[in-house]
């Protein structure tokens, strides 16, 4: 088995039902519009608590600078080298880097949102992503996909140009999912979700995230009572058979 992990940065959950290139993938995944990201709703604080399992309050980043931990913490990527797996990252938001330790990483690609623009930037990493994973042997993949957050700051969260990032998101997600080998486990979620055209408040529009679970040949149970984003490092590491670290605070969402 797999893993690759998504997330769609600012994704909610009522733009994501209302996107037409995710329906395809609803329809083929277990699910919930329920999930809760941790608070400061702020990108990377979100992302860091993804990997570690813990609240900003713990890991100690609390803005989108990253901030080294007081008391070091073991993220997913670290735990995974320690059982000999192997991690692959592909982003377009440099900060996503701080995520993992010099040396956790197998493989790293990594095209400037900015430069390219986040449209383009979404399709390079994500062709970047189909043609290393189908050549080669990786047990854990992270794709981000930053377009959405853009334009909901740009243009407001739910607007005319966040829902075109949507569907340009799962348009990719789906390119991914129809090309991948057979055995790997998709999980599509959110770091925060957004209003107006912000986030990082304890408001619904910015807390409450989807988390979405794609298996074409694996039977997976899922239990999303209370899911959190703290949930999803303890759940990877479940699936590949790996004990997850000892400080970590989630759980994992397998029945």
């Amino acid at each position: 088995m797999k893993i690759l992990v998504t997330i769609v940065d600012g994704m909610r959950p009522d733009a994501l039902i209302k996107t037409e290139n995710a329906k395809y993938l609803l329809e083929n995944s277990k699910y919930t519009l329920n999930a809760r990201t941790v608070t400061p709703s702020v990108t990377l604080p979100c992302h860091m608590s993804l990997f570690h399992s813990v609240d900003p309050s713990r890991h100690g980043t609390t803005t989108n600078v990253y901030t080294p931990n007081v008391r070091p913490i073991n993220g997913l990527c670290e735990v995974l080298l320690n059982s000999r797996k192997t991690s692959a990252f592909f982003y377009n938001w440099e900060e996503i880097r701080d995520l993992s330790r010099p040396n956790s990483l197998a493989f790293s690609y990594f095209c400037k949102g900015r430069l390219y623009g986040y449209d383009k930037a979404n399709d390079i990493i994500t062709d970047a992503a189909v043609d290393y994973l189908t050549k080669n042997e990786t047990d854990f993949t992270f794709l981000y996909l930053g377009y959405t957050d853009m334009a909901g700051h740009n243009y407001g969260w739910m607007s005319e140009q966040y829902m075109a990032a949507m569907e340009n998101s799962f348009a990719n997600i789906t390119k991914l999912y129809d090309k991948l080998p057979e055995d790997y486990v998709i999980i599509v979620t959110a770091d925060h979700g957004g209003h107006d055209r912000t986030h990082g408040t304890e408001l619904n529009e910015d807390m409450i995230i989807p988390i979405m679970v794609l298996s074409k040949n694996e039977k997976i149970e899922i239990d999303f009572k209370d899911a959190s984003i703290k949930d999803i490092a303890p759940t990877v590491t479940n699936l590949l058979g790996v004990y997850p670290d000892a400080e970590w605070e989630g759980k994992s969402l397998l029945k």
